[in-house]
Formats: structure tokens, C-alpha cells, sequence
């Protein structure tokens, strides 16, 4: 089917992944196209936690992954950070790749940072003999920024440095940032992507403030880094580029119920202004978000594609509920559907989600 022409945007020509499938893109590629969960059961000695299974990034060590330096008091969610982001930089024969050097910016979401550290540290300040006698090395890894400034410091990205916290979908409010920065010119390249960690703290967070109708979902973790530059940019080191952001919308829903309206309007508005028809969408991935915040979403897509069958893209059942990083992987998951099909170049996919804290959201992209 032929699409319609759409304004020229940035493009997204590199992308990583660390996610409960394995350490690599092609991990991940695999996990996805076997349909197979990553779900594993928990052992109760290790985790106390009142959930039996989780998707989990099988034997990550921040010192077996990042080394022995500068990792001792660094927490799971950042070294997940700083492992993606590495692996995004560097090419096949381990040296980084060219055209993106210490100017580039980084866009990171998250949802709170790490809520275990910042409940250990909080703990540690009140049952310590005195209540300053708390690690100091540690506290770095209570502040919300803490996996982006030490990405950027490991790596060294000097550009602008942001964490965005918008829920599940914190990697679309990335992406929005990271055209931001391009197009106010502060940045020619930028890395922008999402990172969450699986937790006691975060388990049980997630117990107490889930609805009955979320029971089932698997809690996940990982982190998804991807690479934004201009086609130009793109062509002179050599990188195709793997997809055009034509556009996004991101929008709040105030009221329980009005969900499917919000982010129906988004898509409507999305898909207008960048002169695509709801039949020329080609590749689906939604937030498979759990009960009623999913079936709103999946009626608010009815509304805008009708009758409509894009091929679907699923990532949050096989890889489980990623929270702050699942509006990033799913775009990753995208770019796999497209991997080696040229039946997929020149299509449009359209990724979207619904968080429970009320941000909604979608991107149009144009596969290449």
C-alpha cells in the first residue's frame, strides 16, 4: 500500500537494548519473534516479594557487566542505564561509533529513579545509630537523575543531560524532548530512551497501588537506548536510518473514564498533521496496558483506525510491564518487526500508551 508523503523528520538510525531476553538487539529480536515469554519464577529466599514471577535481566551484575571500577555503590537501574548506553556506543569491533562524540545529548526516563534505593537509604537514616551515620556513596542514588548523569559521566556526553518522569510513557516524553533539542539547535545528536529496574521496593509498590484488574500483569525490567540524528548526519558515518519520527502527541486525562477520549484525540491530531490515514498505518504496538486502562486504550484505537487491521507488534506480555521503559521498548520492538523486510521500508507504524497516573501518549514513524 502506498503512504502518503509526510514533513521530513529526524531519524532514529541506532538503537540498544538490555531487556529480560539477554544483553544484546539480537537477544531481544529473537525473544520477541519466538512469542515467548520471559517470565521466570522467583526464589522466595532472594526475593520477598509478594509475586511469584517477574521478567528479570537473567544474571545482571553491574560488576560482571561495567567492571569492578566505579561500581560498588552504583544501584541496579543505573548500571542497566549505563550498560544500554554503552552498548548503543560502541560498534562491532567494540570502538564507539563515529559521529556521536562528547556534544551529544542524552534523554533518559525513569519513573522515581530507584525506589529501593531511596527506601534503603530512608531506612538506613533512621535505624543507624545515629541518624547521619548512612552510607554517603550511596546517596547519589536517591535522586531521580542519578542513571542519566552517571550514563553521561561513564560515557562521557557532555550535551544536554534530562530525565523525564512520565510513567509508561516516559520513553515517548523522551522522544519529545529529544526533538526538542534538535530543533531548538542544542543539540545535533541525541541518545534518548527509558530504563526500569525489578525490586522488593518496586514489587511492593506496585501490590499496593495496582487495581484489582492489574493482578495478572508480570513485572519486568531493562532499559532501551536509541540514537536520533538527522538523515544528514546519519549518511555521512555511514548509519541508514532505521525510522522517521514524523510525529507525536502526548496528552492527561483528568477523569478515571476518559482515557480512550484523550488518546483518540491524540492519534486523530497525530495522524492528521503529519498527513497519514488511519488505513496507511501498517505496524501497531500499544502499551498492552492491564484492565481497564488496556481496554481503553484498545477503544480508542477502534475509534480512530475503525475497521483497520495494522499488524500487531507485541512486547509487554513477552517482556512483562517495564513501567518507565515500556513506551521505549515497544519503538525497539518495532524496529524488529521491520528487520530484514522490505515490504515493511516505507510503512507506518504507530506505538501508543496509557499510564494509570493519567499521561497518554503516541509517535507516528515512518520505517526505512
Amino acid at each position: 500500500m502506498e503512504v502518503s508523503p509526510a514533513v521530513r523528520g529526524p531519524l532514529i538510525s541506532a538503537w540498544s537494548v538490555v531487556s529480560p531476553f539477554g544483553m544484546d538487539v539480537s537477544a531481544f529480536g529473537n525473544g520477541l519473534r519466538s512469542g515467548t515469554a520471559a517470565a521466570t519464577a522467583l526464589d522466595p529466599e532472594e526475593w520477598k516479594v509478594p509475586f511469584e514471577s517477574a521478567c528479570l535481566v537473567e544474571g545482571f551484575s553491574n560488576r560482571e557487566v561495567l567492571g569492578r571500577k566505579g561500581t560498588r555503590s552504583m544501584d541496579r537501574v543505573t548500571g542497566l542505564a549505563v550498560a544500554a548506553v554503552g552498548r548503543l556506543l560502541q560498534d562491532a569491533d567494540g570502538e564507539r561509533i563515529s559521529g556521536v562524540g562528547q556534544d551529544a545529548a542524552l534523554v533518559l526516563g525513569t519513573s522515581t529513579g530507584s525506589a529501593q534505593s531511596i527506601m534503603d537509604f530512608t531506612r538506613d537514616s533512621l535505624v543507624q545509630e545515629k541518624p547521619f551515620f548512612v552510607d554517603p556513596m550511596r546517596f547519589p542514588n536517591t535522586v531521580m537523575n542519578c542513571a542519566a548523569g552517571q550514563s553521561a559521566i561513564w560515557h562521557q556526553l557532555k550535551g544536554p543531560n534530562t530525565t523525564i518522569a512520565g510513567g509508561r510513557a516516559s520513553g515517548l516524553l523522551a522522544l519529545n524532548y529529544a526533538l526538542r533539542l534538535k530543533k531548538s539547535g542544542h543539540a545535533r545528536t541525541v541518545l534518548f530512551g527509558a530504563v526500569e529496574e525489578f525490586s522488593s521496593a518496586r514489587a511492593w509498590l506496585e501490590w499496593h497501588t495496582r487495581g484489582q484488574d492489574e493482578s495478572d500483569a508480570v513485572l519486568g525490567e531493562g532499559a532501551a537506548v536509541l540514537l536520533l540524528e538527522s538523515g544528514e548526519v546519519a549518511e555521512e558515518h555511514g548509519r541508514d536510518g532505521l525510522a522517521e519520527v514524523l510525529g507525536l502527541e502526548c496528552g492527561v486525562h483528568h477523569e478515571a473514564g476518559t482515557e480512550a477520549t484523550v488518546l483518540a484525540d491524540c492519534v486523530r491530531r497525530v495522524l492528521e498533521r503529519t498527513g497519514v490515514r488511519p488505513d496507511e498505518v501498517r505496524f501497531l504496538s500499544h502499551s498492552q496496558a492491564a484492565g481497564a486502562r488496556g481496554a481503553a486504550e484498545q477503544d480508542a484505537l477502534a475509534e480512530v483506525l475503525g475497521t483497520h487491521q495494522p499488524e500487531l507488534v507485541r512486547c509487554a506480555d513477552l517482556i512483562g510491564d517495564t513501567h518507565a521503559a515500556a513506551a521505549a521498548f515497544q519503538i525497539a520492538a518495532v524496529l524488529v518487526a521491520a528487520e530484514g523486510r522490505e515490504d515493511a521500508k516505507g510503512q507506518i507504524a504507530l506505538i501508543t500508551s496509557v499510564d494509570r497516573d493519567g499521561v497518554v501518549g503516541c509517535a507516528v514513524l515512518r520505517l526505512c
